[in-house]
């Protein structure tokens, strides 16, 4: 019999679609993907250079659990000349992406039945983190009228004796929106610890993202090299905790995962100190995609209230075709030849939407919103 714990995870329906996506490439179809959340582009030379350096010295064992002490020394640094908060290099622990450090904090800080806070909609595996590691996932419903933006007054409504964590992202996925500073400001107020996922930060064309650190010591960082800096094959991330933690959270990834990729890890530096150039030139074509896709999508019809900022999504209103975000993710790929994401992967407050990325070729974009335009108007 199968666990109660998995068999409970719900589907990730954007690979579900990517996977259809993929059968019908196989037949002979020409899809656009406009679904998944990987950046198109080459890993920054330098990167590269970085890693086959590593290999050639022999840079090929078991690393220190935490990670090897240059990586963490560059995160640190990075923090400080990012965001002027200080990070010791030991509250940074180096891992396999930030997929396995969101499973070993949660395996840490929860207790059977302790709540987390997370806004709906939120990255569709937020819940499933949560729930394995048996907590539950206190769902907080936000609008695209102010920007899907979960405010501290809101929040509020929902802490109780078992809130342990509030989970924040900024800027989001699926939504694209930056946290203004006064809302995580007002969120590390309220007492619980905050977990926030900073996976996007570095990929901002308005404004500017702010750490959590800037506001409260209480709090547990998410981040890593796969959305900036085009790493997602590299399966490089880290967590900054508060020390107390710090001991705990390394007994676990030495029982669980041992250590993070040796290469990964020394191609890792060179990301921070040198793809600085590399990472402005990803930023400015991110840029004029987004510009062109919003200006198609709400020529189409798609509703956005407030511009995304951030990230490489946007999340569109789709009622105008139908209500169930599934069926129309599906009969677009196949009546269209696009890959996009349904809104309800992302949570009840998301449904009636689509998600589209614009991490592809401006002219896979265009392409893929001429399919849509004609997909639209035969409906």
């Amino acid at each position: 019999m199968i666990s109660k714990r998995c068999s409970s995870l719900k589907p990730f329906y954007v690979m579900e679609i990517l996977e259809r996506a993929k059968e019908l490439e196989r037949s002979g179809r020409d899809i656009i993907h406009l679904e998944i959340g990987e950046p198109d582009f080459e890993t920054p030379a330098c990167v590269m250079r970085a890693a086959k350096e590593a290999m050639d010295r022999g840079e090929t064992h078991y690393t220190h659990s935490l990670g090897i002490p240059e990586l963490r020394q560059a995160i640190s640094k990075h923090y400080w000349k990012t965001y002027q908060v200080k990070v010791e290099p030991e509250q940074i622990i180096v891992t396999a992406g930030t997929s396995p450090a969101m499973f070993m904090l949660f395996s840490t800080l929860l207790h059977p039945g302790d709540e987390v806070v997370i806004s709906d909609p939120h990255y569709a595996c937020y819940p499933g983190f949560i729930c394995f590691a048996g907590g539950s996932a206190v769902k907080v419903r936000v609008t695209e009228d102010n920007g899907f933006q979960m405010t501290a007054e809101m929040v509020s409504k929902h802490i109780t004796s078992r809130t342990r964590a509030i989970f924040i992202n900024s800027p989001s996925n699926p939504t694209g929106n930056l946290t203004p500073p006064e809302i995580l400001r007002d969120l590390a107020g309220l007492g619980p610890m905050i977990v926030s996922d900073e996976i996007y930060h570095g990929l901002v064309y308005k404004g500017q993202e702010h750490s959590i650190l800037e506001y409260t010591d209480n709090a547990f960082v998410l981040n890593g090299f796969s959305k900036l800096y085009a790493m997602t094959g590299w399966r490089l991330g880290y967590m900054i905790v508060p020390k107390t933690f710090v001991r705990t959270l390394q007994t676990v990834h030495q029982n669980f995962f041992i250590s993070a990729n040796s290469i990964a890890q020394w191609a890792g530096i060179a990301a921070l100190e040198k793809a600085g150039p590399d990472v402005l030139k990803m930023k400015d074509i991110y840029n004029k995609r987004r510009q062109y896709i919003l200006q198609r999508l709400a020529g189409l019809g798609f509703g956005i209230n407030i511009e995304p900022t951030g990230a490489f999504y946007v999340l569109a209103n789709a009622r105008f075709l139908a209500d169930n975000s599934y069926q129309l993710a599906f009969d677009i790929l196949e009546k269209a030849g696009v890959g996009v994401a349904p809104g309800i992967d992302f949570g009840q407050g998301a449904e009636g939407y689509l998600r589209f990325s614009y991490a592809n070729s401006q002219e896979n974009i265009r392409k893929g919103m001429d399919r849509i335009e004609r997909y639209v108007s035969m409906k």
